[in-house]
């Protein structure tokens, strides 16, 4: 382990790939992905869905790792060869804004079982992964949280938000829109096929947009559920633009008749055009014997409510942070992206672990971007702001306003307006969300 408190001798960790039934080390896997859902208390999983899962992960070319205990268990505890701690990697590209997009590792599947807490077991798994990310040449990690306050510590910092709304669809609900385009019900199970081509559409104009994992396709089309069983409740509509290319979808499930007010839930939205998402939402809003229709991955700068004739229909809650970014890279995940308005700014960034650490002037003139180090020695500069790389990962898609960091006494504002530069530079074409959860 990386941690000093810990001693080799006790834990033994292993980084393998998932592998089907055939595969020797078909058995690590299974109960690698077992002791996972045994962290986020899920029932207990059949062969028959552990085979699937790791058919996708394979998809997805994830790298799994595991922490075993290297002593013998005592009476009845579960096995050594069921890991007491999990970590779970793959990459994908995230949109940065303007049509750029940055490799990033994807952190997932964090577990340790609460017996083997207080052992730096996360630190040691975490640090090393992010070493490795960065030897890789990855500028950017990522993930979501199932709790807030355990990674701001490893330099993650909340870049996108999103919410859950409930929308009155009764005759209040008329969206000011001419369609331009049609909607028409499909088999869902043609989203097996369709749904990540319509993504990669949607992930292109969306800063924020992580690629989406082959489980979504699985999921959307209800093919499987979290169970493994088929979820024949979920339906599906197609959006088609007026040269016929299919843009959009919405698949969605009938909440049942002991609900009300009844209500249509929507199970995933995706739209390549505004006018396409706004005639999902006509079309939602037709659905017979439905009084609301709810989302529970709503963006938070949503054109519904704005294109509503009573924007009140819209009843929004759970308001939450999403996706979570890591700068490994300062120089590489500063020059991937393009800035909403030209500038020069210093930076000076605090970095715990390492990786971000230093003085940093960033330069935007047109479409060229520059960044040097500018930490020490006879070219040191004096910094516009200072602050902590969970901050820099927080500002990095505008989802987050430095002025508001400043205000929160995150950001240190050395020179006389530079928060309000940095808010223009950092700004990206449209509000930034991820719909890709992992």
């Amino acid at each position: 382990m990386a941690d000093p408190k810990e001693t080799k001798e006790k834990y033994t960790v292993r980084r393998f790939r998932s592998v089907d039934k055939e595969n020797p080390d078909y058995g690590q896997a299974r109960d690698w992905l077992r002791a996972v859902g045994f962290g986020f208390h899920e029932e207990q999983r059949s062969d028959d869905l552990i085979d699937k899962i790791l058919a996708m992960y394979q998809a997805d070319n994830r790298e799994l790792t595991g922490v075993y205990v290297n002593d013998e268990p005592p009476l009845h505890a579960l096995s050594p060869g069921f890991p007491v701690a999990t970590f779970g990697t793959l990459e994908n590209k995230l949109n940065v804004g303007f049509g750029q997009e940055l490799r990033t590792r994807q952190i997932t599947a964090v577990t340790v079982r609460g017996t083997h807490r207080r052992h730096g077991i996360l630190r040691g798994m975490m640090t090393a992964d992010l070493a490795d990310a960065r030897d890789d040449g990855l500028a950017m990690a990522a993930l979501t949280a199932s709790e807030g306050s355990i990674y701001g510590r490893f330099g993650f910092g909340v870049a996108t938000f999103e919410r859950s709304i409930k929308v009155d669809t009764g005759p209040r609900f008329r969206v000011r829109h001419e369609p331009v385009g049609r909607v028409e019900i499909a088999d869902p199970k043609v989203l097996l096929e369709l749904a990540p081509g319509i993504f990669d559409g949607v992930h292109r104009r969306t800063p924020g947009s992580i690629v989406r994992q082959d489980s979504y396709r699985h999921h959307v089309s209800g093919a499987m559920t979290r169970d493994g069983s088929e979820d024949k409740a979920i339906k599906c509509a197609l959006h088609y633009a007026p040269d016929g290319t299919i843009d959009g979808y919405v698949s969605y499930k009938f909440a049942g008749w002991d609900s009300k007010p009844y209500t249509v839930e929507i199970v995933d939205l995706i739209a390549a055009t505004d006018s396409g998402y706004l005639e999902l939402w006509q079309f939602l809003g037709s659905i017979d014997l439905v009084d609301q229709v709810s989302w529970v991955d709503a963006p938070v700068e949503d054109p519904l409510a704005w294109s509503l004739v009573d924007g009140r229909c819209v009843a929004s809650s759970d308001y939450r942070d999403m996706l979570w970014l890591r700068v490994l890279d300062v120089p590489a995940a500063l020059s991937a992206r393009r800035y909403g308005t030209d500038g020069r700014l210093v930076l000076k960034i605090r970095d715990a672990l390492g990786f971000a650490d230093g003085t940093w002037e960033l330069a935007s003139d047109g479409s060229v971007v520059t960044v040097r180090d500018a930490s020490g020695g006879s070219q040191d500069v004096r910094p516009d702001l200072s602050m902590d790389v969970t901050d820099l990962g927080s500002v990095y898609l505008g989802a987050v306003s430095p002025v508001t960091l400043a205000s929160a006494g995150r950001i240190r504002e050395h020179t006389p307006g530079a928060t309000v530069t940095a808010q223009h530079m950092f700004a990206v074409e449209r509000p930034a969300h991820c719909l890709t959860h992992f």
